[in-house]
């Protein structure tokens, strides 16, 4: 079996450029390659019910928003296969199966579990669904044989987590499902994009997002409103780069070429940066340049992306033929599964053979 490929993304919302420079650019980088047999990607509306099981209709409006981001950054629907989570029963079975092979103080110590449940301030009252979603996450990757998992740097404990339970699987069961292997961006400042606000994570909850859809007038207020140095108050005064979030942006979006472009009297990043630790560079002209790069990047994004908001029968379309296939696929690892378990009776008929010779020897 050659490599197959397989992420994904929780409907809450319109992505943004966190999720794009996370994975979503990785992923069009892949699919372009196409080094692989097979390339999922998932719309994870059952995990994204686990804390929004109160509101199932937000999940259902944004499961099409996300496709059309999916499209609108040039994910090839020929290329590779979207699909819906929920409609793949074999994934809530394998789920069920791996909840025996992983500890509640296992899921517990999870450290992306632990900051999501930060984050929500779950307390005492944490849902059981979304403690182990990590056994869900599970499910996907090995459900489809994944081999390669692109993720962002948040997600690599989920992916450790799987790793242990086909590892547990294969030891008591034999070899029968594949270990994923993480690919991290390879620009290490996309590890994880900060919010426009500095704050550690971006996030819809926070509203310190840019997303893929905004227009133009929108993505220049929040870059004009970005956190940079609490200390850099003047233009004359010296400027911190670390930690400054226009300058992470900057890391992460802006190449030499931009310079001759918007900013000619650079020639790259670094002559940037060392004028602001020197002091006479002021926020707002950084910030110029960080909207005009961040522009031309999303631009064409935004375009493709209301290109298809007219033709949304067919992103349907799209969502359901790949879901089929989708079901196709985890159904025969499913299976796999339960032949290794022993518990495929329909589809071996030892179990009757044995029991019709024992009850032989015993008349």
């Amino acid at each position: 079996m050659g490599k197959i490929i397989l992420t994904g993304d929780r409907p809450t919302g319109r992505l943004h450029i966190g999720h794009y420079v996370g994975s979503l650019r990785r992923r069009k980088e892949l699919q372009d390659k196409g080094d692989y047999e097979k390339f999922y990607i998932e719309i994870a509306d059952a995990q994204a019910l686990t804390d929004n099981y109160d509101n199932p209709k937000k999940i259902r409006e944004n499961v099409l928003e996300v496709a059309l981001d999916y499209l609108a950054v040039g994910i090839d629907p020929n290329k590779v296969t979207i699909f819906i989570q929920s409609e793949v029963p074999s994934l809530c079975e394998l789920t069920f199966y791996y909840m025996n092979l992983v500890t509640l103080a296992r899921l517990e110590r999870n450290p992306t579990v632990k900051e999501e449940l930060k984050l929500r301030k779950f307390e005492n009252s944490i849902p059981t669904g979304f403690l182990t979603y990590p056994i869900s996450q599970a499910a996907d990757i090995s459900g489809f044989g994944a081999t390669i998992v692109p993720v962002g740097e948040d997600q690599l404990p989920m992916i450790e987590q799987t790793r242990e339970i086909v590892r547990s699987f294969n030891s008591i069961y034999g070899e029968t499902l594949s270990l994923p292997t993480a690919v991290l961006p390879e620009n290490e400042s996309c590890l994880r994009l900060p919010g426009t606000d500095g704050m550690a994570k971006m996030s819809k909850s926070l509203g310190n997002c840019i997303y893929l859809a905004d227009e133009p007038e929108v993505i220049e207020k929040k870059i004009m409103s970005m956190y940079t140095d609490p200390n850099h108050l003047r233009v004359e005064d010296p400027g911190k780069v670390e930690g400054n979030t226009v300058f992470t942006y900057l890391d992460v979006f802006c190449k030499d070429e931009d310079f001759a472009k918007y900013l000619p009297e650079y020639k790259n990043l670094d002559e940037l940066k060392d004028h602001y630790r020197r002091g006479g560079l002021g926020d707002v002209k950084i910030k110029r340049f960080l909207n005009n790069v961040i522009q031309a990047e999303l631009e064409p994004i935004r375009n493709r992306r209301k290109e298809w908001q007219k033709r949304i029968p067919e992103v349907y379309e799209i969502l359901r033929k790949g879901t089929e296939d989708a079901n196709k696929h985890c159904l025969s690892v499913t299976n796999r599964v339960k032949s290794a378990m022993g518990i495929n009776y329909f589809e071996d008929s030892s179990l009757v053979d044995e029991y019709v010779s024992k009850y032989e020897e015993e008349n």
